[in-house]
């Protein structure tokens, strides 16, 4: 017996990487699985359907359940045939991982606007329009439901050369935090993904350090991701987990007060502002060491 028996799934971008790690195991606990895949590249260039006929075929050989679709994302669509193919195949939906994505690596003063856009729409419209479909499924069947998102501490805190990855991640951040209010009356549970993995989107732009594949490989992220989808974590929702090979972190909100006084007193001078916080500058989290792109 599995811990997701008689629960249906999708997963988006699951023809290889996190997404393929992610719908095994899934599978593995029971979870009958629509394995969805445009079967392009890393910056979203070609297509095909040989990925996601890949991941069905390891699933099905395996003794679980699944059928594969090929659509985009950005389409809407598309969308709404992954949640149309998850019903017409196995009756119903009950978790959607969001993990579709693409890379237009590139610093901020040599970025176009298309490769700004290109990649906005894949992460951030594209898993508005998923959700937004899947949603309305989960409402209709009124037995709530679970939805991980998938952002990147490019987006939470920052990473040279990656502002429009980072934009959309921080956007599908903000995007989780307020489902996760919204979808409390329902039953339906979100929370957010910070992965960092060894997969086709980042084999060319992880450091060389010994052993990387085994320490950061796909496979050791999925278990959070799998687990946020099971009755244990019912109550789990709204937050935002750094996964990084066997390490699952919480990040949390902390807020640290830098300047304060009462509220009825006058406002503040720009010379008092700047000397409360020059006074308290050296307690703030210092930045990561920018990266040489």
């Amino acid at each position: 017996m599995g811990q997701l028996d008689g629960k249906v799934a999708i997963v988006t971008g699951a023809g290889g990487g996190l997404g393929r790690a992610h719908a095994l195991l899934l599978a593995q606990e029971g979870a009958q699985v629509v394995v969805n895949d445009l079967g392009g590249d890393r910056h979203g260039a070609g297509g095909g359907t040989s990925m996601a006929d890949g991941v069905v075929d390891e699933i099905n050989a395996a003794g679980g359940s699944a059928v594969a679709h090929y659509g985009s994302v950005t389409d809407d669509a598309d969308a709404a045939g992954m949640v149309k193919t998850a019903v017409d195949n196995f009756g119903r939906l009950d978790i959607l991982i969001n993990n579709a994505g693409i890379l237009r690596d590139k610093s901020f003063k040599n970025m176009s606007d298309d490769e700004w856009d290109i990649v906005i729409d894949v992460h951030l419209r594209g898993t508005y329009l998923v959700t937004k479909h899947a949603w309305q499924q989960m409402l209709d069947q009124g037995e709530g439901g679970r939805i991980v998102m998938t952002s990147s501490t490019s987006g939470l805190i920052g990473n040279f050369g990656q502002a429009n990855y980072g934009a959309a991640k921080a956007g599908i951040a903000g995007f989780m935090r307020v489902l996760a209010l919204e979808g409390m009356k329902y039953g339906i549970t979100v929370n957010v993904l910070a992965p960092a993995a060894l997969s086709r989107m980042t084999e060319d732009i992880m450091p060389d350090v010994p052993d990387l594949g085994e320490r950061l490989a796909p496979e050791k992220v999925s278990p959070t991701v799998v687990w946020l989808c099971t009755n244990d974590a019912a109550k789990v929702t709204g937050r935002q987990f750094c996964v990084s090979g066997n390490r699952t972190s919480l990040l949390s909100w902390q807020v640290d007060v830098v300047a304060e006084k009462d509220a009825l007193d006058t406002p503040w001078t720009v010379e008092e502002m700047g000397e409360a916080m020059a006074q308290s500058m050296e307690t703030w989290p210092k930045l990561l060491k920018p990266m040489e792109v």
